[in-house]
Parts: C-alpha cells; structure tokens; sequence
C-alpha cells in the first residue's frame, strides 16, 4: 500500500472492520459510476389553452400559473442532481383552442421525452395518456380534480399530484364534522362540472355523518360577471335566493365554474358561515401557508416569479419534484423503473405540508392533506384528529383501496 507519510491508511481490511468507511467507499464509488454516465432528464409541461376567468380580480391566474411551479422544482431538481452528473430540463407546450393533446404527446415522444406533467382538464389528459402508452410515457396530473380519472378511467401511466374532487370535500367535510356543523344547505351551479363537486360533498356528507338539509340550483343565466350595478344587484338577489331554506349549520357551495359562490359570504338571508367554492375552501396549496418551512418555499418562489404561489404552482412542483427524487434515488429515467419506485415504500417526498407524502399503488393518487383556507389564513389542515385508517389517515380523503373501482391498465 503506497501512500504520503504519516497519511492514514485505509484497506480492504480497514473497510471491513469498520461499517461506516464501508458505506462511505460504496457511496463515492456510486458516485463516481454515476457521473460517468449522466443522465439528461427532459420533462415536458403540456398547459391548457387558458384559465377560467374568476369572480375576484385579485384571484386572477398568472400566464406562468403551475408553469412557475414546475420551473421552480425543476432548477431545484437540478441544484441536487449536478452532483450525481444529472441535468434536469422542462419543455414547455402550451396548447392553443382546438389543438390535439395526442398530436402534442407525439411531438414530444418525437424529441426523447417519456415525463409529461400535464395541466389539462380531464377528457384531453386521458386523450394524451392513450396516446403514449405505447411509447412508455409516463404523465403526471397537475391540474385535474376529477374523481373519474382515479376510479372507472384511471391510467396505470398516470400519477395524480392534484388532489381528487372526494379528497377536497372529505377535507372540507371532516372539518365541518369535527365543529360539529352536520346540518348543511348545499348550493350548486348549473354546470357540469359544479354538479360533479357537489356529488362529492353528498358523497363526503354520508360518509362522515353529516345531513344536507336542502339542495338548490343557482343557474348560471350569462351575462357580465363585472356591472357597475353588480353590487347592488347581487346585495339583493343573494339573501332572497337564500332565504326559507330548513334550519342549518353551515351554507357549502359547489361553484367549480365561478359564477356565483364568492357573492355568498356576508350576504346570505340567515347569519351563517359558507364553505366549499367560496369562504372556507379546500385546496392543496394556498399562498397563506406558513407552516413545515412553506414560509421559505414561497419566500423563494416570490423572489423568482413576482408573485404568489397558487395550488396549481404547487401541484405542478410536487410532480416535477417527484421526478427527480426519483431519477436521483435509482439512478435512471425509465419511466417503469421510476414508477415502481413512486408507489414503493421508499417514497416519502417533503412537500412542506407536515408529513412525508406517498403514492397509492392502486389508483397512483399522491396522498396528501388538505388544507382549508379562508383567503388570509389556514383556518385547518386535514385529516382531522379522530379520522382513522388502518394504513395511512390520508387515506381517509378520497376513495380508499374497499371503496376503488380503479382497475390500473
């Protein structure tokens, strides 16, 4: 054995006798294997053509909204993988009205990229996810709540890191539970997509105990959403749509289409608070959250894009931020390869929401908790105390493994 005089020595024996050199001679070598051979990770973003436009000026989408978020995780993806010799790349397609998601998948297919973070609505992320199965792509669901694509049209190549339509009332459910508020007046849009959110709030309601005491429709009848006469019109039209209704806790508004849940609060016949679409809302992400280090992962966000980070920012980095953990823990971008990593007990990724978040293997729906918001702070987070599953109180929100009709293909 050569080596500078006085320098301490270390040999095989050295190794074997000593566990932890072991491990740090294994880990350099690793190293070493890894950055001889690189790895250059393209992720591509496919963005919906445009935003639903909101009641609130202030709550308005960002041109970059989710797209900031994956930027962020990306840069972040790739301050850690330069010591592993990994380059981490987003690819940005942001669709016009009219474009074919399956023929944006084949451009992407076509430049080497198998990782697709999508904020699409539900029927086009399905058109994409078909259209590259064949070629092994893997697709990450940033953006679409629909309970379907977790049950009866759920994917084997899609993980959702948007939380389901179940999971954001269970959340909201659980809380009003726990206040003991089980007497709810359900108010729901004329949209498809309002219904499809108020299922999930009845859904929520059985299953935790909770009684709608009424349902009524509020049609979206067009016209301006902003008149100088508006504020006048909706003082008056709102307590007289609400009033005579059976005696409740709490008013829970099923409004995914932003017509009319923001003009409940403050302004209903009877003085009582409103929750779901408008007031105290379920969400994945809010920029009010402060908690678990969240006050440094926005801080840095703001620094970088000029603004506040949204649910849809956040959902976009917790998928890009998924892809790299685990490029990183396998050494490999192979879709297959990373997936079984994902839903294996290895996973545990840090998303700044106070525990580490993992995948459910039999519909690939990132467990998470739910945060309610009233605008200004976190008024809650669920799972709430006292909610119990045998594997995971996460799995309290949404549909558990009895209740799935997920069949992964």
């Amino acid at each position: 054995m050569t080596g500078n005089a006085g320098a301490p020595q270390i040999g095989m024996t050295s190794l074997i006798r000593c566990p932890a050199l072991t491990l740090v001679f294994l880990l350099g070598f690793t190293a070493v294997s890894v950055a001889a051979d690189g790895l250059d990770v393209k992720i591509g973003y496919l963005r919906r053509p445009k935003h639903l436009e909101t009641i609130s000026l202030v709550q308005m989408p960002a041109p970059d909204d989710g797209l900031a978020g994956a930027q962020m995780a990306a840069d972040d993806d790739d301050t850690t993988g330069k010591f592993l010799n990994q380059r981490f790349s987003l690819v940005d397609v942001h669709l016009k009205d009219g474009d074919d998601p399956a023929a944006a998948v084949q451009k992407l297919a076509a430049q080497g990229i198998k990782l697709v973070v999508t904020d699409l609505p539900a029927d086009a992320l399905l058109k994409a996810a078909d259209a590259g199965k064949a070629g092994g792509m893997l697709f990450f669901n940033a953006a679409a709540v629909a309970d379907r694509l977790r049950q009866e049209d759920c994917r084997a190549n899609i993980v959702h890191t948007a939380p389901s339509r179940a999971m954001l009332a269970d959340g909201l459910g659980q809380y009003l539970i726990w206040k003991k508020w089980p007497r709810w007046l359900l108010v729901t849009g004329s949209h498809q997509r309002d219904k499809l959110f108020a299922d999930a709030i009845k859904r929520s309601a059985k299953r935790f105990g909770a009684k709608i005491v009424q349902e009524r429709e509020f049609k979206d009848t067009g016209g301006a959403r902003r008149t100088d006469s508006g504020v006048a019109q909706i003082q008056t039209q709102i307590p007289v749509f609400t009033q005579e209704a059976p005696a409740y806790d709490v008013l829970v508004a099923a409004d995914e289409s932003e017509v009319f849940a923001q003009y409940l609060p403050y302004r209903t016949w009877d003085a009582r608070p409103v929750a779901g679409s408008a007031g105290l809302v379920p969400t994945s992400w809010d920029a009010a959250n402060g908690l678990w280090g969240g006050i440094q992962m926005q801080s840095r966000f703001t620094r970088t894009f000029k603004r506040l980070m949204t649910a849809l920012d956040m959902q976009a980095w917790t998928a890009v931020r998924m892809i790299g953990e685990a490029v990183q823990r396998t050494n490999s971008d192979d879709p297959k390869t990373m997936l079984n990593f994902m839903t294996g007990p290895q996973m545990n990724l840090g998303a700044y929401k106070g525990q580490k978040l993992t995948v459910r293997d039999w519909d690939l729906q990132l467990r998470q908790p739910i945060l309610l918001t009233d605008g200004r702070t976190i008024v809650s987070v669920s799972p709430q105390e006292g909610f119990l599953n045998q594997y995971s109180e996460l799995d309290t929100l949404g549909y558990d493994r009895p209740a799935t009709k997920c069949r992964l293909q």
